[in-house]
């Protein structure tokens, strides 16, 4: 896979040093690394490993555990689904279904346009108006084919 244009190892390197004084500097950094890179790159984890006296295996596993850091750059739009359980007592792996035919990709992929990312999200806090979703940053209840197809519909602009 060729390397993301905005993957830059210096200013990764700059960002932990910014970082790595704080307490508990692990998540800041991934935070900040993600912020101006859009991702986490795999040429972080040894990286962050090194300046924080950890083993690879405890930074993977940090940035693996949390369902907000990825591993390749989004979408230019995220569209999360809710996958708790109220969810998708409301129907949501129905939905979930629609949005993957429509999009043509698989939760946790984007469109090959790099227009959407379709992620999976554990819980909007919307449990009373379920199922519900995220499009960049902003929520919706009460999701149904109509106001998902809306959605994906916005993401194409």
């Amino acid at each position: 896979m060729p390397k993301n244009p905005l993957w830059n190892s210096e200013r990764a390197r700059a960002i932990i040093a910014e970082h790595q004084g704080q307490n508990g500097p692990l998540l800041p950094i991934l935070h900040a690394l993600q912020e101006e890179f859009g991702y986490i790159d795999s040429e972080a984890i040894p990286m962050i490993a090194d300046a924080l006296n950890v083993t690879r295996a405890e930074v993977h596993g940090v940035v693996t555990f949390y369902h907000d850091f990825r591993d390749r750059p989004a979408g230019r739009h995220v569209l999360k689904l809710c996958r708790a359980e109220a969810c998708q007592a409301a129907g949501g792996d129905a939905l979930v279904a629609h949005a993957q035919a429509r999009l043509g990709v698989a939760l946790g992929d984007r469109t090959a346009d790099g227009r959407v990312s379709l992620e999976p999200v554990y819980c909007l806090g919307l449990c009373s108006v379920s199922p519900s979703a995220m499009l960049d940053g902003k929520v919706v209840g009460r999701l149904d084919e109509k106001k998902l197809d809306s959605l994906i519909a916005r993401a194409d602009r």
